[in-house]
């Protein structure tokens, strides 16, 4: 067996100029306020995870749960002080995603508003993209 040998250039480039990259997700005032409320009475947790997962009529749904550590391929969104990691297998299907948090009078709910949704099952569980 015989190895092979690839060659390759490194070259300086000044002019080329650098795109800032947008956040994978990022987080309402209200969703900060609230991760903030609820990791106050766990401080051995550092922060949200945030999952996806088969469920609904035929598509994905998020999960959210408390994390101590940070894995070894989550992606981490820290804003205002809050940390957000995203599980490798959701982070495709959050980017330029907003989490909010809303309340009303019968409901408080995580609310993710997904521009690259395609549609949503009936049943209000999953989406597809």
């Amino acid at each position: 067996m015989s190895a092979s040998l690839v060659w390759a250039t490194v070259r300086a480039v000044s002019k080329r100029k650098l795109q800032p990259t947008r956040a994978p997700l990022t987080l309402t005032p209200s969703a900060v306020n609230k991760i903030k409320q609820l990791l106050k009475d766990k401080p051995e947790h550092v922060g949200v995870k945030v999952g996806v997962r088969t469920r609904g009529c035929n598509g994905l749904s998020y999960t959210l749960e408390y994390t101590k550590t940070k894995g070894d391929s989550d992606e981490e969104v820290i804003q205002d002080g809050v940390r957000v990691f995203i599980e490798k297998k959701a982070q495709l299907t959050l980017l330029g995603t907003e989490m909010d948090f809303v309340e009303d009078k019968l409901s408080s709910e995580f609310v993710f508003n997904n521009p690259n949704i395609k549609g949503t099952c009936g049943c209000g569980e999953s989406f597809n993209i």
